[in-house]
């Protein structure tokens, strides 16, 4: 067993799962990556499950492991799709936003601008859309909790000039609508992941458009995350843990953004040979 199958493992037997029982969590994105590992943590954690995806024969295969989920095959870039869908939800004590897609790192003179609005469509308005129907049912009923799914790359400048941006705006939009919403109740965070072991970054590897060595180099802790430290991380901004805790932008990032500007210095030091 490789040690990120060990850790995926162990990470909740280790901590023991956030308590949502009596809650209902929507999680989108759900047949895979974060979002499978978000629902698998609230699964865990109590909750009862509606699970959202595009991908129907995935999010098949994922809920066929988590007895008693609700599935919908939805497309969150049809507002009659997605106003169908929420209307007919029992009320939603937690949303989990994960849906998204990434982008090719082109220059401008090579993106295309049907690539950069499909990446905005479902990475910015498709969040806005969404979180505006269950967050406005929260603000009604007087309590609620969503997180959206960011990303690092909303924070810093990267060779992602449609999907760092429609990840920058999210960040800001958790902001605002928690600001919005909060005299409600509800409240609105963000959790920006960086290099996190999924299918899509899989498939970058694969494709050497992402470099593993670089990736791990570029981190304070030398290595990639673990879908369920971002589960973690979203889980208990959904949660009565974080009851105090309102339009803020967690990064869970292995120290991402704290170590790259060390490489302006020779990058980081490696004090595993200093003496004492």
């Amino acid at each position: 067993m490789n040690l990120y199958a060990l850790f995926r493992r162990r990470l909740w037997r280790g901590v023991g799962p956030i308590c949502l029982k009596g809650k209902h969590v929507l999680v989108t994105g759900a047949a895979s990556g974060i979002g499978a590992a978000c629902a698998r943590g609230a699964f865990q954690g109590g909750a009862s499950l509606t699970l959202a995806d595009k991908n129907g024969a995935l999010l098949s295969e994922m809920a066929a492991t988590i007895p008693g989920a609700s599935t919908h095959v939805l497309d969150l870039c049809r507002d009659e799709e997605v106003g169908g869908f929420t209307a007919a939800l029992k009320s939603v004590d937690a949303l989990i936003h994960c849906a998204g897609i990434l982008q090719r790192p082109l220059p401008p003179q090579q993106l295309t601008m049907r690539e950069w609005d499909l990446v905005n469509s479902v990475d910015l308005r498709a969040t806005y859309v969404l979180a505006a129907a269950i967050g406005t049912s929260m603000s009604r009923r007087g309590s609620g909790a969503i997180v959206l799914i960011a990303s690092v790359a909303g924070m810093r400048s990267s060779p992602l000039h449609s999907y760092g941006p429609a990840k920058a705006a999210v960040i800001a939009l958790a902001e605002s609508l928690a600001a919005e919403w909060g005299p409600t109740g509800v409240r609105v965070n963000a959790v920006s992941p960086g290099f996190t072991q999924t299918a899509a970054l899989q498939r970058g590897i694969d494709k050497e458009i992402l470099n593993t060595r670089a990736m791990t180099d570029s981190t304070a802790l030398r290595r990639l995350l673990a879908p369920d430290e971002i589960a973690a991380a979203a889980i208990f901004l959904a949660s009565d843990l974080s009851s105090g805790i309102t339009g803020i932008n967690l990064p869970v990032d292995a120290g991402y953004l704290c170590a790259t500007p060390w490489s302006a210095y020779g990058g980081l030091r490696d004090t595993s040979r200093d003496g004492p």
